[in-house]
């Protein structure tokens, strides 16, 4: 008969050295998203369990990234960019297309998509980047750094892919800025956004002419855009989406309608209910308390992570541990504004909430190493 003692100490083998705060969090917020998405699906039980097996799945990576030491991943990190930017050039050349974007890479056995490999090593390479001249980092280095990112950005951007280009983007950004590149350069590039904002918004009437090209952007970004300004011009396509989540948002009011009460929902006004617009689920169902409390996990997972970052023994670990922590608030931040009507539609889901693998495997990674970083820290210590 197995012992107290014994399963204490099997226990502490496994869990005893990972971040409680940390899992703490996480397993609320997968608690709230595995409650939303039963409403959600309520229609199609069968994607409720492949979100149990695709949990199962991402904990297990979590757990064994939390095992790997920092310098471990600060040695693959080179080797991690390289390929992802080699199956990226793959993608542009001979990758598979669906919905027009060429985004997938048939390898005979399963199809990929490479740019999920890139949320990773994009903060890992910077940071390794970075480390290597902790001594004097120079300005060159930060024009170096953007070139490194840069590079996947437009792959992925050229697909197209805007909300993964985004979110590769700001990884990198996250990186550089933790860096300590200088507001001096900082505030330039933010001001020259808020022109370029408040000039979409002037002349929106105008730049959305039919007729007019927006450089660097396919017509159908263009048209989430101009259709973000005023979604009445296209109550039945683009503007659809914004137009039928906003309304589930603001009808949840204080409480919310209740758990499994959400007209909205399951009357199916709200597209992809159950992934990047399951937002608008949790806040029909459960209002502005239950938003409130969702926004307190979202700060304590992000507030957790930046703790660790601020206490990592490296500039390697303290970099990557910050980009780490910013990613989900990027995430959280794009998708809950795209649902609110705030932002365009991107495909962004909600992290931790939103039906999928893939995303949920490349945030459990994020979450292991930011566990890896605090445990061996702490290894250190002992």
């Amino acid at each position: 008969m197995i012992s107290a003692r014994q399963i204490k100490r099997g226990w502490d083998l496994v869990f005893g050295r990972l971040d409680g705060i940390l899992l703490a969090a996480v397993a609320l917020l997968l608690a709230f998203g595995l409650t939303v998405l039963f409403s959600a699906t309520f229609d199609s039980p069968g994607r409720f369990y492949d979100q149990l097996r695709n949990i199962a799945v991402a904990t297990l990576l979590m757990w064994v990234a939390a095992q790997v030491p920092p310098q471990t991943l600060m040695r693959v990190a080179l080797p991690i960019y390289t390929l992802g930017v080699a199956l990226l050039i793959a993608v542009a050349v001979f990758g598979l297309v669906k919905k027009g974007a060429r985004r997938w890479l048939d390898l005979g056995i399963t199809t990929i998509q490479p740019s999920e490999i890139m949320k990773i090593a994009m903060p890992l390479t910077i940071a390794w980047y970075f480390h290597q001249r902790e001594a004097l980092v120079r300005g060159r280095d930060y024009v170096i750094a953007t070139a490194l990112l840069l590079i996947p950005v437009g792959l992925i951007a050229k697909q197209p892919d805007l909300g993964t280009a985004i979110l590769v983007f700001a990884a990198g950004m996250y990186v550089i800025f933790f860096a300590g590149l200088t507001w001096k350069l900082i505030i330039p590039v933010l001001a020259a956004g808020l022109v370029g904002l408040a000039g979409v918004l002037y002349f929106g009437d105008h730049i959305c002419e039919p007729q007019v090209q927006w450089p660097g952007l396919h017509d159908y970004q263009k048209h989430r855009i101009c259709t973000l300004l005023d979604p009445t011009t296209d109550p039945l396509g683009k503007g659809f989406h914004t137009i039928q989540s906003t309304i589930a948002v603001g009808s949840g009011g204080l409480t919310g309608k209740g758990w499994l009460k959400g007209t909205q929902t399951h009357l199916e006004f709200i597209p992809e209910r159950h992934t990047d617009f399951i937002f608008a689920v949790y806040s029909e169902e459960f209002g502005l308390i239950g938003n409130a409390l969702l926004l307190l996990l979202y700060l304590c997972l992000i507030g957790r992570g930046l703790v660790i970052a601020a206490y990592a023994p490296t500039m390697f670990s303290r970099l990557l541990a910050g980009a780490i922590s910013m990613i989900f608030f990027t995430y959280a931040f794009v998708n809950m504004g795209m649902v609110a009507g705030i932002l365009p539609v991107v495909g962004v889901p909600l992290p931790l909430m939103s039906y999928g693998g893939t995303a949920l495997v490349t945030l459990f990674l994020g979450i292991g190493i930011l566990m890896s970083i605090q445990k061996h820290r702490k290894l250190v210590q002992t």
